[in-house]
């Protein structure tokens, strides 16, 4: 019985991961492209006042999507009266916070200087009560399991917004062109969930029902809110002291690690959180499967991350032209802090998996005091320093929070070591290949493919030269899910 419930654990762990990480990959291919065509269009400024309004457009959907969702997620028997008061709460949030941004508009276009942005926040954040709808959904899925209704929704919904902010762009809008393509993307992906999600909301409330999921969920929501508002403070501070095009450069420095750490990162927490919370009473199935999510988050992330800080100026050169050259040394800095910082937040997953969320509030209230004196050290020192003590703290943060494995998960810090260190050595050493061999190729899209085939060949040869596990463990679950397919083509025929 046990054997079986283990196949099946691993069954809905690798169908799951291979839909999110297939949703994830599909709508961050198209994004980035849209993102690459828009970066040519649009000037370093537009980009900059958009991530100025951004900064409370994300502190308020943290009201809407952290806490109600996690609470339904994490609910083992979660039933329609759960579903539909968290939705009601969720939108009730939504208007309020939309009410508030809507009467300090005003102050906020004045604290940066920037009248337009009055006009373009109180636009903006009618984005705010249409995610309500959509947190609910994507907790239902979670809840549920069923990721294939991710990669639909997300790719839709990121085709069509592309279309359209590229088509206003060309049309010369401007900033309102980004600002359409965030409304476009939220719609559309509320609106395919709606169609291929059994769930909508009913007219059912219960306090009681709502009680012991915010009692769950606040302090989610509020360590989750702590993590955003001191990573959006950093956007705040460079917006308010330097110009719109310092914090675009710094911004595009961002976007690309952040694109690999963000969308592999939810890609394994999106599946594992709501897997690890049905095996929350087993502490040792969530250790293995937390150490499983550590092993192969490091070996997947470490080398995309280095490698791509190695190559930097040829990646910008290539995508955005040499009027983004200026985002060069952020993306190298920020890249490097990402490899160990990624997997800060494996941790975290674990203890909201086993009911611990009070650890996650807690842990919070340790690391921001030493974010804020690094904000501050940096802020005097130019927005270079800034990114240098961003990534300080990223690994700051990790070590933080993998101490927490070791008392709750019994998974020691030595293992964890020799869980990450091998990937992390084999990509410094691909990477530093890549960036002192001399590569004597005019053409830069000629020069980034050899440079790509030459990391990856001494990667994938380092892993099997000293046998790392997760190399193993990687290709013994491809060629499985390759024999189920063929196993499964040749029954059907």
């Amino acid at each position: 019985m046990a054997d079986s419930s283990q196949t099946d654990r691993r069954t809905a762990v690798v169908s799951g991961f291979a839909w999110m990480f297939s949703e994830k990959m599909a709508t961050q291919i198209v994004s980035f492209v849209v993102s690459v065509v828009l970066s040519r269009l649009l000037s370093p400024s537009d980009y900059g006042i958009i991530a100025m309004v951004l900064v409370f457009i994300t502190l308020a959907n943290t009201f809407v999507s952290s806490g109600f969702a996690t609470a339904l997620i994490q609910k083992k028997d979660a039933d329609e009266l759960d579903f539909s008061t968290m939705f009601y709460c969720s939108l009730a949030c939504s208007c309020i916070l939309y009410a508030i941004l809507f009467i300090c508009a005003p102050f906020i276009a004045n604290f940066y200087a920037q009248p337009s942005l009055c006009l373009i926040l109180r636009v903006f954040a009618l984005r705010i009560p249409l995610s309500a709808f959509g947190a609910i959904q994507h907790a239902y899925v979670s809840r549920h399991l069923l990721f294939k209704r991710f990669f639909w929704s997300s790719l839709v919904g990121t085709l069509a917004s592309g279309v359209i902010g590229i088509a206003m762009a060309m049309a010369g809008f401007g900033v309102w062109a980004l600002i359409a393509q965030y409304f476009a993307d939220t719609i559309m992906d509320a609106i395919v969930l709606f169609i291929t999600v059994p769930w909508r909301p009913r007219l059912l409330f219960s306090w009681s029902a709502a009680k012991p999921l915010m009692s769950y969920g606040w302090k989610v929501l509020a360590a989750d809110l702590s993590g955003t508002f001191f990573g959006q403070l950093r956007s705040l501070i460079v917006g308010k002291f330097y110009t719109p095009a310092d914090l675009a450069f710094y911004n595009k420095g961002q976007q690309l690690p952040q694109l690999i750490t963000q969308n592999l990162g939810s890609a394994v927490m999106g599946v594992l959180f709501p897997i690890m919370s049905n095996e929350g009473d087993d502490v040792g199935a969530v250790r293995q499967i937390c150490r499983r999510c550590v092993q192969v988050m490091s070996y997947v992330t470490a080398p995309l991350l280095l490698g791509m800080a190695a190559a930097a100026s040829d990646i910008v050169l290539l995508l955005f032209t040499e009027k983004w050259l200026e985002c060069v040394p952020y993306l190298q800095i920020l890249s490097a802090g990402l490899t160990i910082g990624v997997l800060g937040v494996i941790p975290l997953q674990a203890l909201k998996a086993i009911g611990r969320s009070d650890i996650v509030l807690r842990l919070e209230f340790i690391k921001k005091p030493v974010y804020v004196l690094l904000l501050i050290v940096g802020v005097y020192r130019g927005t270079m320093a800034i990114a240098i003590t961003m990534a300080l703290y990223d690994l700051y943060g990790t070590i933080v929070n993998v101490f927490q494995l070791k008392r709750h998960l019994d998974y020691d810090i030595h293992t964890q070591l020799l869980d990450i260190l091998p990937s992390i050595g084999c990509a410094l050493a691909m990477a530093a290949a890549i960036y002192f061999i001399p590569l004597p190729i005019p053409i830069v899209l000629v020069r980034l493919i050899v440079k790509a085939a030459l990391g990856f060949a001494i990667y994938v040869g380092l892993s099997k030269l000293l046998g790392i596990e997760s190399y193993k463990y990687l290709v013994r679950s491809v060629t499985q899910k390759l024999a189920e397919r063929r196993g499964q083509a040749q029954g059907q025929s």
